[in-house]
């Protein structure tokens, strides 16, 4: 395609949920058949996710994609016009960046004093302020980045 669709990029997110659905579903016909919850993850739901991660990993991609550079890039320099909800936004996740790093600094300090260390709660939280860092600079790049598209003519300079 030749442009910057979002039809495959939502069937690939839609296909992800559907593939972590048929995961969940194995596992609890697999629970069904044995009588109890099993403690260990099936080869077959291994793989479900698997596929599910990588389909669903395209999937925000290409709607990022979508999102920063429309539907069709044109050439020439393109120049953004800042407005205030971007702005309030930024500020707002800002704030929010910083009160999850002190908790996050709170939370390795309990750990350190108590010997108890939640890591999953540790690697949630870290996960959190790493999208919020990438939704800051995607709202860095939409709203305040110039952008410049540059084509070539058909009989360039290159051999190919």
């Amino acid at each position: 395609m030749y442009r910057n669709d979002p039809v495959l990029p939502t069937f690939g997110l839609i296909l992800a949920l559907g593939l972590f659905y048929a995961a969940y579903l194995d596992g609890r016909l697999i629970a069904k058949l044995l009588g109890h919850t099993p403690q260990e993850l099936s080869v077959g739901q291994i793989g479900l996710m698997a596929f599910g991660a990588v389909l669903l990993l395209y999937g925000l991609i290409g709607l990022v994609s979508y999102w920063l550079e429309g539907l069709e890039l044109r050439p020439g320099r393109h120049f953004p016009e800042p407005s205030t909800a971007p702005m309030v936004a930024g500020v707002v996740l800002v704030l929010l960046l910083t009160a999850m790093a002190g908790f996050f600094v709170r939370l390795l300090i309990y750990s350190a004093q108590t010997g108890h260390n939640p890591t999953s709660l540790q690697g949630a939280l870290f996960g959190g302020m790493s999208l919020v860092v990438a939704v800051l600079l995607g709202i860095y790049k939409k709203f305040y980045g110039r952008e410049e598209a540059v084509t070539e003519e058909e009989r360039s300079e290159f051999p190919w």
